[in-house]
């Protein structure tokens, strides 16, 4: 298949069970039919179990010191990180 923005030859990845179609030039996605599906289903449990919490303001004085916080990887970051 060829990428519909500049004719590059689609390369076909695999990730947890879906198909995923890329442009290695232009980094265009494209998935087929019920591709997408499969990605929404594959990533509601993981949504359903985060509760939200808000983020406590940190006080002036050690704001600086407070050690950052890595952020959690999603499903679609795993799925689309080419």
């Amino acid at each position: 298949m060829q990428c519909p923005i500049d004719n590059e030859t689609l390369v076909m990845t695999d990730r947890n069970g879906v198909e995923i179609d890329y442009c290695p030039k232009c980094r265009g996605v494209w998935l087929d039919r019920g591709e997408l599906d499969k990605i929404i289903e594959l990533s509601a449990p993981a949504s359903e179990t985060r509760a939200y919490q808000p983020a406590e303001a940190p006080r002036r004085d050690d704001r600086w010191q407070q050690p950052r916080r890595k952020k959690k990887e999603s499903l679609l970051s795993e799925l689309f990180d080419f």
